[in-house]
This record gives C-alpha cells, sequence and structure tokens, in this order.
C-alpha cells in the first residue's frame, strides 16, 4: 500500500515575470476527458459514466447507459479478463475499480428485474444478414437494430451464442445468464434462424434481399499437429471436446486425461474433463511465465488438482505411454528441443492448441482474400474485399476473445449502417488520455477492492455450478464509489471553494459549474484542487 503526501498548494512559478499587479496568464475551462478504463475497453465502453450512475443507486440508469456499448453485461461481467481493470489510475493507490463485478451485478439485476433494451428507432427499410450467432454476431445485430434496421441472425448451430455456448463452460458462464441476454436482444424484434447452414452466402443475400451480410462464423475447427500415434481415436480436439459436452455428448476419455496446450481453451478443456472425474494433465511447451491463458486461469485449475507438465511437448505416443521431450526456454522465451526425454501415462488426450476458421463458405465469394491462417482481410471499414459484405469476430485477424468480439460487432454496425447510407463512417477523435500522473488526488484513502465469493476447489470440481459468486448490492455501490472519475467533473465542489476572488458558481445538481472570467485571475487554485483533472488550463493571449 502506497501512501503519497501532497502539498495542497502549488508553489509559485519564480520564473515567469507578471510585472506588477495581476496579469492573467492562463484561464481555466472545464473540460471532460477521457479515462483510462474507458481507453482500455474493446467496447468502447463509457464505464466512468455508468459508475457513476450505480454509485447513485440509478441501478436501471447505469445499465441502460452500460448497454449503448455492451448489450450483454451479465456475460462480459463473468468472462471478460477486463483490460479497463488493468489500466485503472485506482491500482497505483489501493487496488483497481472492480470493474467487472459491478458490470456483472448490473447485468443479473436486469436479469431478476427483466429491465428491457430502451431505445427509439426510425425504421430504416434496409435488411441486414447476419451469419454466426456468436458475441460477434449478436453485438453487430443489436447496434443494427437500435439505428433502426431490420435484422436477421442464421445460424446453423442448434442454440444462439456461438463460442459462448460452445467454448466457454457452465462453471463460467452460466446457461441461464447466456440465454437471458441473447433473449433479451431477441426481444428487441432481431430473428435469429437457428440450424440453418448457410452454404451459398451470396445466395442467400440475394434471396432474402438483403442490402448487406456480415460474417460472424468464428473460429470452430481445432488445430491439429503431426504426433506418430498408432490408435488416433484417443485423441480429440478441445474445441469439438466442449461442443460435445455442451450438447450432451461427452465423450468418455477414460480415468487419465492429457491436455496439450497452454492457452484459455487448454484450461476450459482440462477443467471440464476433471469435472468428469479424470485424472488430468496439462502438457505445454513453454513454461508459466510465457503461457498464453491468464494466470488466474491456471491458478484455479491448479487448485483444482490439475498437474502441469511444464516445458515438454509430446514426441509420440504408444498405447498409453506418452514420450516427452523436455524443452529449454532461449531468451526470447521460445521452446528449444533439448534431447532429453520422459514417460508419462495417459488414456487419452486432448489437443488444445488453436483454432482454425472454415474457409470454405468466404472462398467462394469473388474478391475476399484470405490470411496465411486463413482468416478474412477486412478494411478499415470491416468491409471485405466484396462490396456489401462485412466481417468480424474470431475470423478477422484478432486477439479472440468475447469482448473483442462484440466490440467488432459495435464498430461493423456503425460502418455497415453509414454504407447502407451511402457514407463511410469516421470515428469521433478521442479526448487526452488521462492518466495517474495528471490527477491531483488530495484523498488517498485506502479502500481495497470487494472480493467475489469463490467456491473452495473440491466442491466446484463435483459439478458445473457457478464457481465465482457476484457482489451484493452495498459491495456494488461501494465498489462503484471507489472509481475516481478520472478526467470527469462529479461535482465534488473543489474548484468552487478552492476560487480566493468567487469566480466560480454552481449551476445546480447535474449542471456543473460556470467561471465568470471578469473576476478570474487565473491562479490555478481550482486546477490545482480538481482531482479528476475535468479543468484544463489554456495560454490566454498577452494584453
Amino acid at each position: 500500500m502506497r501512501h503519497i503526501s501532497k502539498d495542497m498548494t502549488s508553489p509559485p512559478d519564480l520564473k515567469v515575470k507578471k510585472g506588477s499587479g495581476a496579469v492573467r496568464t492562463k484561464f481555466p475551462i472545464y473540460s471532460n476527458s477521457l479515462p483510462p478504463c474507458n481507453h482500455a475497453c474493446p467496447t468502447g465502453s463509457n464505464i466512468q459514466q455508468w459508475l457513476s450512475l450505480a454509485q447513485e443507486e440509478r441501478f436501471e440508469e447505469a445499465f441502460q447507459a452500460l448497454i449503448l456499448n455492451n448489450p450483454m453485461p451479465g456475460i462480459h461481467g463473468r468472462v471478460c479478463y477486463h483490460p479497463c481493470e488493468s489500466a485503472c489510475n485506482r491500482a497505483d493507490v489501493d487496488d483497481a475499480v472492480s470493474v467487472h463485478a459491478v458490470e456483472r451485478f448490473l447485468g443479473d439485476e436486469a436479469i431478476k428485474q427483466n429491465w428491457p433494451v430502451r431505445f427509439e428507432a426510425k425504421s430504416s427499410g434496409k435488411r441486414i444478414l447476419i451469419i454466426g450467432a456468436g458475441p460477434s454476431g449478436l453485438a453487430t445485430a443489436y447496434h443494427l437494430k437500435r439505428q433502426g434496421h431490420d435484422v436477421e441472425i442464421r445460424d446453423s448451430a442448434p442454440m444462439a451464442g456461438g463460442m459462448m455456448h460452445f467454448g466457454i463452460p457452465a462453471y463460467r458462464l452460466p446457461r441461464d445468464v447466456l440465454g437471458s441476454e441473447i433473449k433479451r436482444i431477441e426481444d428487441m424484434g432481431i430473428k435469429i434462424v437457428l440450424n440453418h447452414k448457410v452454404e451459398d452466402i451470396l445466395a442467400e443475400k440475394v434471396s432474402g434481399q438483403f442490402d448487406a451480410v456480415f460474417l460472424a462464423i468464428g473460429a470452430h475447427i481445432g488445430r491439429g499437429v503431426e504426433i506418430p500415434n498408432a490408435d488416433p481415436e484417443k485423441v480429440t480436439d478441445a474445441v469439438s471436446y466442449l461442443r460435445d459436452v455442451e450438447l450432451g455428448n461427452a465423450p468418455k476419455l477414460g480415468k487419465t486425461v492429457a491436455v496439450y496446450g497452454g492457452g484459455n481453451t487448454a484450461m476450459d478443456a482440462a477443467r471440464t474433463a476433471k469435472r468428469f472425474g479424470a485424472n488430468v494433465k496439462v502438457i505445454y511447451r513453454r513454461d508459466r511465465a510465457n503461457m498464453p491463458a491468464h494466470d488466474f486461469e491456471c491458478v484455479e485449475a491448479m487448485e483444482e488438482g490439475i498437474e502441469f507438465h511444464w516445458q515438454r511437448t509430446i514426441n509420440q505416443i504408444d498405447g498409453n505411454t506418452f514420450t516427452l521431450e523436455k524443452m529449454a526456454i532461449n531468451q526470447e522465451g521460445k521452446p528449444q528441443p533439448t534431447g532429453e526425454y520422459e514417460t508419462l501415462e495417459a488414456d487419452s488426450l486432448i489437443l488444445a492448441l488453436g483454432q482454425n476458421i472454415d474457409t470454405k463458405l468466404t472462398k467462394a465469394i469473388p474478391d475476399v482474400e484470405h490470411k496465411w491462417d486463413g482468416s478474412v482481410v477486412v478494411n478499415d471499414n470491416m468491409m471485405t474485399g466484396y462490396k456489401g459484405v462485412f466481417a468480424g469476430g474470431d475470423m478477422v485477424p484478432c486477439d479472440r476473445t468475447v469482448t473483442i468480439a462484440v466490440g467488432h460487432g459495435k464498430k461493423a454496425a456503425a460502418n455497415i449502417d453509414a454504407f447502407l447510407k451511402g457514407r463511410i463512417f469516421t470515428k469521433v477523435d478521442k479526448q487526452p488520455l488521462i492518466k495517474f500522473d495528471k490527477l491531483h488526488l488530495w484523498y488517498k484513502t485506502d479502500a481495497e477492492q470487494s472480493e467475489q465469493p469463490e467456491v473452495e476447489a473440491k466442491v466446484r470440481t463435483q459439478s458445473f455450478n457457478e464457481v465465482v459468486g457476484g457482489l451484493t448490492e452495498q459491495e456494488a455501490l461501494f465498489e462503484a464509489q471507489r472509481c475516481y472519475s478520472c478526467g470527469n467533473c462529479f461535482e465534488c465542489n473543489g474548484c468552487f471553494g478552492a476560487c480566493p476572488h468567487g469566480a466560480i458558481t454552481r449551476l445546480g445538481k447535474g449542471k456543473g459549474y460556470k467561471i465568470d472570467y471578469d473576476k478570474c485571475t487565473g491562479c490555478e487554485a481550482c486546477y490545482s484542487q480538481c482531482p479528476c483533472h475535468a479543468i484544463e488550463m489554456v495560454e490566454a493571449e498577452q494584453a
């Protein structure tokens, strides 16, 4: 814990010659800027805004403000890896604000209270086909509907949700939460057609009289690797395994299961197999510091009794005997073979080495380009080489997370809307970013982050029940109140009280302040007393 003392009065700048009497060289203006949490969020969520509404216990208003950018807060509050918290300025004092926990509280409260999406939009008469009912497809449909367009989603699966349903286990994302948030999107008037495999994108665009198409097919094909093995039936890929579990067709993998890989999907597959009673061993070619999975996933897996065999690759499989080669990590963090071997026993193997995209559909479309890994090339407006066909989510080059996919959906919807109107979408320039060194915190109280309850490891491996609980209303309120409101005025009256000349007037709650520049001397007292840096000092013209 760091305690930083700070003189509330800035020393005079003796280098500036002002002459005799008061000479104003700068004057203050109120200017809301960009908090680091908003800047880091892939969905562009205005986190400071909805946290401020939650602080006042205006929970439905906070929810409606939240879903302006992210339509599935109950889901994101559970599965997002919250980069907003990694960027939070509060971490420089005690702990980052637990943004995802407050987001989850608002999402769960919306489900409990059955809050709808409150919006008004005049029908545009335009129709858009979305292929894929995963996070990117759902988000695109949601934002297009808010803009007045008619949207239809088609998906080959028997249920909507994409990889949220077939890639994220229920212990991380309860299916009732997933279903409720998808239903809320459907209730806006969005049609979702399931068990519909699209074979020809352009033919369906023409037959359905759609004005544009958004491809959100995802990456559902597990990546393989060549391993000498006399019994390939004992090998499955993690994506297929998790999908089979979700569909109630979990394969029998035996008493001991090896999982090959170190990503988040590997952790999900390993922890799922553990819940079916298997003794699970994870084999990964790098060390823990260089694994792509988030460390908390690794910690939770270890707590559940899963073994990790670091810096190992599988050389060959002979029956139940796996021959592993030891690896050494070089200075670049890359594994290098050592020529040393060892064995372990396992009944089956789950490959979790990444996912590929099924390019059969997209390669049939003229002028659509692909990267070496099969991902679809899109321009800055998320359009493919074929006019009117857009793409996003896991099937374009990106980090594959739910939040990034939803951010793609928001961006794609803005660009599709502009395309349908014969324009090009231009993003509004962002305001200056307010990092910790720009804050003028005259309070440094310790208010540590609220802890979310977790189920004991021995208990949680016995079922697919959710392993992490949510915050109570009081805890969520406390957590929201920990926000510093970086770059945005929250009407603390610090400027009003600090002004020695009575130049600042309060305009009333929610209306901010007014500065009388006839009285203002540019002394910077208001600026130095604004904790959140919502005031800027601007150079004045010399008389």
